[in-house]
């Protein structure tokens, strides 16, 4: 039986020959196919792979981009300020004239040498913050992590300062005009009341929108304010490798300084100045030779008094007015000048030695 199978195999290699040889006959591919195939193939692959990617889902701290917003206001008031004591010696309340003005004049160069010049204004920059076009993560498989993405475009950069700088300023103008023309009196023609309607509706129309788009923000995370949003200009993360250290000294300071304030404002109507000041009275540099000099004055209010009065038991002359409240507000007061407890008071007159207590 091996023979049988030996002689079989042999039968079958024998007659499988021929196409083997027919196959030999064909040209070799050429040298370059291996390229050309994966030439041909690199752009599907690339297709099928991204189609699978979809883009990480990043979030940007809301806190940086509202800090980011204050930073911007505070480096524009201090513009403003520095601005404003180059023209200190001019005709007082000339630039009051001229506010709008000014302040669409330090906007607009905020954003001329930062986001015009593809850069973050002072306040982003801080918070490593850049704007970008959203409407890039329409286009599936170019942004991926939440970082990457062109800046704004040419139209947007110009739309940006049209609204921020333009809008603002055109609507504070004409706030000032329809209020100085009293375009909202009733006597006024109807055309005037008409347009301060109008007004007044687009005014609460867009705090409205306002409102509500901070509700969203608050939410989702993207879009500060609505020329942002209508722009599709999203604030994300200009450095991944920034550490997001964080110091609490500038903060610590704040606070302990705003408790100490009202701590203050808290103590001080509490206590009696002239407790105070005899209580520091040692200590002043002022010599005995001059109490009789002062003994003329009211100790109260350092001023010649216009109704004297003296305060019993020490006779020391006081301002009635003076005296008066200082009896009525604290029930055991004290003479300023030498601490001892006043228990009545009467008028002072030089011309007669008639007196009248007046008990309190």
């Amino acid at each position: 039986m091996v023979l049988e199978a030996l002689a079989a195999a042999s039968s079958t290699s024998s007659s499988a020959s021929p196409p083997s040889t027919s196959n030999s006959n064909l040209p070799p591919p050429p040298e370059d196919a291996w390229t050309r195939a994966s030439q041909r193939l690199l752009p599907r692959w690339k297709s099928l792979s991204h189609s699978h990617l979809s883009p990480i889902p990043i979030s940007i701290s809301k806190v940086n981009q509202v800090d980011a917003a204050r930073l911007d206001i505070e480096m524009s008031a201090m513009l403003k300020e520095q601005l404003v004591k180059v023209f200190a010696l001019m005709k007082p309340g000339m630039l009051f004239q001229y506010e709008a003005e000014l302040d669409a004049f330090l906007e607009f160069l905020i954003w001329r040498f930062s986001i015009w010049v593809d850069k973050p204004t002072p306040g982003i920059a801080l918070m490593n913050l850049r704007y970008r076009d959203e409407r890039s993560m329409e286009i599936p498989g170019k942004v991926r992590t939440g970082l990457e993405g062109p800046g704004l475009t040419v139209a947007q950069k110009i739309w940006y300062c049209v609204a921020s700088v333009g809008g603002q300023y055109i609507w504070t103008r004409l706030q000032s005009f329809s209020a100085f023309r009293r375009w909202g009196d009733s006597e006024q023609r109807s055309l005037a009341r008409r347009a301060w309607l109008l007004i007044q509706r687009i005014e609460g129309i867009y705090k409205a929108a306002a409102f509500g788009n901070l509700l969203i923000f608050l939410y989702t995370g993207r879009y500060r304010n609505l020329v942002e949003r209508v722009l599709r200009a999203r604030l994300v993360y200009g450095s991944p490798h920034m550490n997001r250290a964080v110091s609490f000294e500038y903060m610590n300071r704040q606070l302990v300084w705003n408790e100490f304030s009202e701590m203050l404002l808290l103590l001080l109507p509490l206590l009696n100045s002239s407790s105070v000041r005899n209580f520091l009275r040692p200590f002043s540099k002022e010599k005995s030779t001059n109490s009789a000099e002062d003994d003329s004055a009211c100790p109260i209010c350092l001023a010649s008094p216009t109704i004297a009065f003296l305060a019993l038991p020490c006779q020391h002359r006081y301002c009635y007015y003076c005296l008066r409240t200082r009896c009525m507000a604290t029930q055991s007061f004290r003479c300023s000048r030498c601490s001892e407890p006043v228990v009545a008071m009467q008028r002072h007159v030089e011309s007669s030695t008639t007196t009248r207590n007046l008990k309190r």
